[in-house]
């Protein structure tokens, strides 16, 4: 872009060559580069171009559909083991507790994480599921690893509203050995396909947590010892899932604190039609121990 093009005329100039003329060099990335960092966002949405926010919104999250990843070996939905998505109790926000039998609840630094869910036209996908699961501040998975076999925290689904948001009221997870911080979640057309172990799954993927956020939080809160020297040890880059493209549509924003908590949110875009199988394809592995360093290295390889 030239110097002395201003960043509306540039925006303006993207609109007009029609919503995809260019996939890769109009991702959310570049067009947030282009009109100026970290208020890039507030100024697409203040439709300041042309009175047209709605264009620059489109080109800004609706270019490309989010990847589709591995479940890991540690979904609960029943590729591997037990199906937590058919029981009484799954249905929730709030997933920092195992339901029925046990009430223990999963301790670690505050995070509440949305999921916005469109269609390729950038329309919401009102009314649709999401069950979303991740590791405790141990790097231990609920139903699976050694210890919390008998727990079925930090599992959840929930059912997108008019703006095809879904909210989840959780902890930060561990980074354990081989895998950078993320969370997992399936994407079902309804909360019907959902819960009926049936499904389709329409989207298997991960949500990945910015380094600088999981740095202060690793550093600074009891119990995530371990997820420090981890985090030394893994890259975007070198990270399994997240290394083909360094988690370019899957990176959330987050703000907070240690103290207060955290909320994180990503927009996504997903393929109503599509469908994929139980489990996302991936292998699976075993249950990792009750130590986040051999837990990882049991599971870096597939989850």
């Amino acid at each position: 872009m030239r110097e002395e093009q201003s960043n509306a005329e540039y925006v303006r100039e993207v609109h007009d060559k029609g919503l995809r003329f260019d996939r890769k060099a109009l991702t959310r990335r570049g067009l947030l580069a282009a009109v100026g960092g970290a208020g890039a966002l507030a100024f697409i949405g203040r439709a300041v171009v042309g009175g047209d926010a709605s264009a620059a919104t489109e080109d800004a999250t609706c270019l490309e559909e989010v990847a589709s990843e591995t479940a890991g070996p540690y979904p609960g939905d029943g590729s591997n083991g037990p199906d937590v998505r058919i029981e009484d109790g799954i249905v929730r926000r709030d997933i920092r507790s195992s339901y029925g039998d046990s009430s223990t609840v999963a301790e670690g630094v505050p995070l509440e994480f949305s999921l916005v869910v469109q269609d390729l036209e950038c329309n919401p996908l009102v009314g649709a599921a999401v069950y979303a699961w991740h590791c405790d501040r141990e790097g231990l998975y609920s139903l699976y690893s050694d210890g919390v076999t008998d727990e079925n925290y930090l599992r959840g689904i929930q059912v997108t509203d008019d703006t095809g948001t879904v909210t989840f009221t959780s902890i930060f997870p561990a980074c354990y050995l081989g895998r950078w911080p993320h969370i997992h979640f399936e994407v079902y057309a309804s909360l019907d396909d959902a819960t009926s172990g049936a499904g389709p799954i329409r989207k298997t993927s991960q949500i990945a947590l910015p380094e600088d956020v999981s740095d202060t939080v690793y550093a600074e809160a009891d119990g995530y010892e371990l997820s420090v020297s981890n985090m030394e040890q893994i890259t975007l880059e070198t990270d399994n899932v997240f290394g083909e493209d360094s988690a370019e549509h899957q990176m959330a924003t987050v703000t907070g604190d240690v103290t207060s908590g955290y909320v994180a949110t990503l927009t996504i875009t997903v393929d109503p039609e599509n469908e994929e199988e139980t489990g996302g394809g991936a292998p699976g592995g075993p249950p990792p121990s009750s130590s986040p360093s051999v837990s990882a290295s049991a599971s870096a390889s597939a989850e």
